[in-house]
């Protein structure tokens, strides 16, 4: 077992924004995490990595707890998440070595540099670069330490549609040799193209959790995305 959560909650303050969720994850196993804004999404990612308080019956990564075991687990976990911050004046180069001095071990740098289109980027600065390319940059920085599991937190927000592509075709070689994912995307296309199983959050409760054919046959509806309006709630909105 890659990952697996049972009864996970996240309060702030008085407000429980995620309420007892329950998902597991196997090897080479992509997890979509969907919901609209504010569902819990973000807090269920960041109480899963322990970098948020929750309460929890089971909480593993690797079968190790991430805040007790915290830097055993993350030297096989990489995580993009949706605002990646740089430094200021941060060279493209200088970025990779930053994240590549985390890590026991690393992929090829230079090969996931031509991967993800950034061969010849190197001296820039990170700033120079276009959103696009800052986007692609970040998911290329959580795949440095080889990991086995791998967080994206809105993963091809700003690509069009040739580079959304590309990174979903590097993202399914990736799975096929074991490499399990637990993303979220307002995405659709992108959900059916990677996910395996999704879980649906609607004001931090699991509105459901299986597969894209199950979410279609018990929402009684004949696509992905409107199974998704149909449990989401997000049909109503005018």
């Amino acid at each position: 077992m890659v990952l697996s959560v049972k009864n996970l909650s996240v309060t702030y303050g008085t407000k429980q924004v995620v309420d007892n969720i329950n998902f597991s994850l196997q090897p080479g196993a992509v997890l979509g995490l969907l919901g609209s804004n504010g569902a819990g999404k973000s807090s269920t990612i960041a109480a899963v990595l322990g970098i948020e308080n929750s309460t929890h019956e089971e909480l593993t990564i690797f079968g190790k707890s991430p805040i007790v075991n915290r830097k055993e687990v993350f030297q096989e976990v990489g995580v993009q998440f949706q605002e990646t911050n740089f430094q200021d004046k941060l060279k493209v180069q200088e970025a990779c070595e930053q994240w590549e001095s985390l890590y026991n071990q690393t992929n090829d740098v230079a090969l996931l540099l031509q991967t993800f289109g950034l061969t010849g980027k190197e001296s820039q600065l990170v700033e120079s670069l276009s959103g696009g390319e800052r986007q692609r940059l970040a998911v290329l920085l959580a795949l440095i330490p080889k990991p086995k599991l791998v967080f994206l937190d809105e993963l091809t927000t700003g690509l069009d549609t040739m580079a959304r592509r590309m990174l979903w075709k590097q993202l399914v070689s990736m799975k096929e040799k074991g490499l399990s994912i637990v993303l979220t995307s307002h995405y659709m296309d992108e959900v059916e193209a990677l996910c395996d199983k999704i879980l649906i959050l609607k004001e931090g409760k699991t509105v459901f959790y299986g597969t894209i054919t199950e979410a279609i046959l018990a929402s009684n509806k004949s696509t992905l995305e409107d199974a998704y309006l149909y449990f989401s709630g997000e049909e109503n909105w005018s």
